[in-house]
């Protein structure tokens, strides 16, 4: 088949007295009305490139540019909820978040004795008064008729309650101990300064000798203790709590 012959490509004369920009790439004077080079069609007022978004407008849902307002909705409609996604967390997180600050100042600081300035029992057995349970002595006890019997420790001012030393029994020697009957679990309700109420079950063993329970109950005011669960040859007979002990964080 016959081929087509190519097409020669003639090059047009450009008048060079025309006076205007030079092309950038050529150097070849434009009239002020040409948007490309008259020789080498080389754009003369290049586009000025787009400044880069900043890192946070990279993220969904601002890596967009917008124009005339559109998105902003949507935008502020997503940060509102992460800003009420995170006061909601932090409300809620915060009184654990309370709880174990406290109790690393527990561990960190040092614990003394604080002794209540009143004390008072339900019920207590002639020449065993409660008093004799915070005396500091461990041969006299608190003598109580029966299970079910409480004594109530109240303080000057409040205190992070830290730990409760109890000796049970009549007393920390094991002849003297196995006489009484003792109770083995002792229910512990403590009152802070606005009156809101703490329980905690103090289980014990059957041993003499003082048995320490970490706490870490802050400004307690009042506790409460009432002995459950009595063992001993008699269970439903007197029991015997020689010494309580209450410490506070310093």
């Amino acid at each position: 088949m016959p081929v087509a012959p190519r097409p020669v490509v003639r090059p047009l004369a450009v008048n060079d007295d025309v006076a205007g920009v030079p092309c950038p790439a050529c150097g070849t004077p434009n009239p002020p009305d040409r948007r490309f080079c008259r020789r080498c069609a080389t754009p003369l007022t290049p586009s000025t490139a787009a400044a880069p978004l900043p890192w946070w407008r990279t993220v969904w849902p601002f890596r967009r540019r917008t124009r005339a307002g559109s998105g902003r909705m949507v935008r502020f409609l997503v940060v509102l909820t992460v800003v009420l996604a995170l006061c909601a967390a932090g409300f809620l997180l915060l009184p654990a978040g309370r709880h174990l600050v406290q109790d690393a100042l527990d561990k960190l600081g040092k614990a003394k004795a604080v002794t209540p300035t009143r004390v008072r029992a339900s019920a207590e057995l002639p020449g065993h008064p409660v008093g004799q349970s915070t005396d500091g002595l461990s041969n006299r006890y608190w003598g109580a008729p029966g299970p079910g019997t409480s004594a109530t420790y109240t303080f000057g001012k409040p205190f992070r309650l830290v730990a409760v030393i109890v000796t049970n029994g009549a007393s920390p020697a094991p002849e003297e101990y196995a006489k009484q009957g003792r109770a083995l679990r002792i229910d512990m309700e403590v009152t802070d300064r606005d009156g809101a109420t703490v329980h905690k079950k103090l289980v014990l063993s059957d041993k003499p000798g003082p048995q320490t329970f970490p706490t870490g109950i802050s400004d307690a005011t009042t506790i409460r203790l009432t002995l459950e669960e009595p063992a001993g040859s008699a269970p439903q007979g007197p029991l015997a709590l020689a010494e309580v002990e209450f410490f506070q964080r310093s």
